[in-house]
């Protein structure tokens, strides 16, 4: 018996953030401290509503905007790398040390993420998860039944992440 089902897919080009960062190798080098325009995209699988819908576009493109709005003009940094230290001191001044490299910036512009690298597949989860959580917060009736997430670092290439329920 085929199976049927429906999504919505949200691809604008508003939903983009800026952000730097830097990515720790498995052989524990790391890129230099760099930067990317990100793009994110957005593919929600539910059962239609008595109106037709999955849900309203409107109701998903501001959750998805309020994210990428958090992470604009931030320098990204992963809370759970084993070897990444990160202290913030008492006159607001993050310090950052990798090894042999010590990095220090102004508390507000960066922000720590609860991912182990700074990598578009580990962007692509935090969005993924907190766009899930968001929605099942504000529209409690929403069935999600399937989350895709995707996260753009350069035309071409992305990372993507999926919650299937």
């Amino acid at each position: 018996m085929p199976t049927e089902s429906w999504s919505i897919q949200i691809d604008k080009e508003y939903l983009k953030f800026s952000a730097a960062h830097f990515l720790i190798f498995p052989d524990g080098s790391a890129e230099r401290l760099h930067g990317h325009n990100y793009r994110v995209y957005v593919d929600l699988e539910g059962r239609l509503d008595p109106h037709g819908l999955v849900i309203d576009f409107k109701e998903v493109k501001p959750v998805v905007r309020e994210l990428v709005d958090e992470l604009d003009e931030h320098w990204l940094l992963p809370r759970d790398h084993p070897e990444l230290r990160i202290d913030r001191r008492d006159d607001g001044v993050v310090e950052v040390r990798y090894r042999e490299r010590y990095y220090a910036a102004p508390e507000e512009d960066v922000i720590v993420l609860p991912i182990n690298n700074t990598s578009a597949e580990n962007f692509a989860t935090w969005i993924g998860r907190e766009v899930h959580r968001r929605l099942a917060e504000r529209f409690p009736d929403l069935e999600i039944r399937d989350l895709k997430v995707a996260v753009e670092e350069t035309q071409g290439q992305r990372g993507v992440y999926r919650l299937r329920a």
